[in-house]
């Protein structure tokens, strides 16, 4: 197991452990870095635990110009602060989120999810500022605002979550990214209302947690596609009304059978084409489909509307409490998603993510919470 301990490094540093992906086709390596201290607006975080999402899968797979550090759902204890931070000291326990600005339209009206500078800030490697943590290792970070495959990771006041420290950090984890993006497209992007019939393309644990929210807020039918026996039967315990296997059946007659017509709403997490394609043609009237994966969005014949989302429009201080609390009542039990692994074990768990044996891989950093 990876060991947690930093120590100071050459002035203004610290030396840390990171997962180091070094292009397409390439295992991460897991290695020493120096990294800076924090800026004024920054706190360091001991990671405690990091969920294995399909955008840090993704990029692996995809390559990126030089060595960087991924990781976007970090959980973790504060250890340095920020002269500047205001609401967070050291020994705070936090879960981190995705980053954004707090200072353009979007970000002061209470939609960071569609900051101006969303991208930059969480794919371009780098502070807003264009600095980089970690240049003195010729390796770039700041991915989602923390890159927290590694033992401590930077972050700030806007893409960190403070956690009562009772609760179990590694657990929490994934809620950051994944799981807040399934429940928050159902719950605050599509406004999925009591018995309005909802249909979910994918059911990984972006689409499981979908799943759950669709079943809190009372929504039915509830229909569960995937190619993956075990993740529909999941999908039922879970709260869907029906599943169907993509691989079995003619989807669209189908979900027309069960609900008699089309379906009110549709999240389409999978990316691909002919199911994008089918969700559209699938939409009753007035209804909605969510874009989990990119594409283009759309006004249809018969007020019918296709939309991309990101991070399901969540402000994380507000939406990843809430989903604590459903947790805590048992209505949103994600826990029966995760499958735990050592920090060495990040190739393996990232492999077992891709061959569907694990729906959420965590990974943990080597102490106890």
């Amino acid at each position: 197991m990876v060991g947690q301990a930093s120590v100071r490094g050459a002035r203004g540093t610290r030396t840390i452990r990171a997962a180091i992906s070094r292009g397409a086709g390439h295992p991460l390596s897991i290695e020493t870095l120096e990294i800076d201290e924090p800026h004024d607006d920054e706190v360091l975080v001991r990671i405690v635990a990091s969920g294995i999402c399909h955008t840090d899968i993704d990029c692996c797979d995809a390559g990126s110009s030089g060595a960087v550090v991924l990781g976007h759902e970090g959980a973790g204890v504060v250890v340095e602060v920020g002269r500047a931070v205001k609401g967070m000291k050291r020994g705070d326990h936090v879960v981190m989120s995705y980053q954004s600005c707090g200072r353009c339209a979007a970000c002061t009206e209470g939609r960071p999810a569609d900051c101006k500078d969303f991208w930059r800030l969480n794919f371009g490697f780098e502070r807003l500022d264009g600095t980089n943590a970690y240049a003195a290792n010729d390796v770039r970070g700041h991915f989602f605002g923390q890159s927290s495959f590694a033992t401590h990771a930077l972050a700030t006041e806007r893409n960190i979550v403070k956690v009562d420290k009772a609760l179990p950090l590694a657990l929490l984890a994934p809620l950051g990214c994944g799981l807040q993006t399934g429940a928050g497209t159902v719950m605050n992007s599509l406004g999925v209302k009591v018995d309005q019939s909802i249909a979910i393309f994918g059911v990984g644990a972006v689409g499981l947690a979908a799943v759950m929210a669709a079943r809190i807020v009372g929504a039915s039918p509830i229909i569960a596609i995937d190619v993956r026996p075990r993740r529909l039967a999941l999908a039922r315990e879970l709260g869907a009304t029906h599943a169907i296997d993509n691989c079995k059946a003619e989807v669209g007659t189908r979900i027309a059978r069960i609900t008699g017509n089309g379906v009110d709403y549709v999240v389409e997490g999978t990316g691909d084409v002919a199911l994008t394609r089918m969700g559209r043609e699938l939409l009753s009237p007035g209804g909605r489909m969510a874009l989990l994966s990119g594409g283009m969005e759309a006004e249809l014949p018969g007020g019918r509307k296709v939309v991309s989302v990101i991070e399901g429009d969540a402000v994380p201080q507000h939406f990843i409490p809430s989903l604590i609390k459903l947790w805590q009542r048992g209505d949103f039990p994600f826990d029966r998603l995760i499958r735990f692994y050592g920090f060495a074990d990040i190739n393996r768990a990232i492999a077992d993510a891709k061959r569907g044996r694990t729906i959420k891989p965590v990974l943990r950093m080597g102490e106890p919470d």
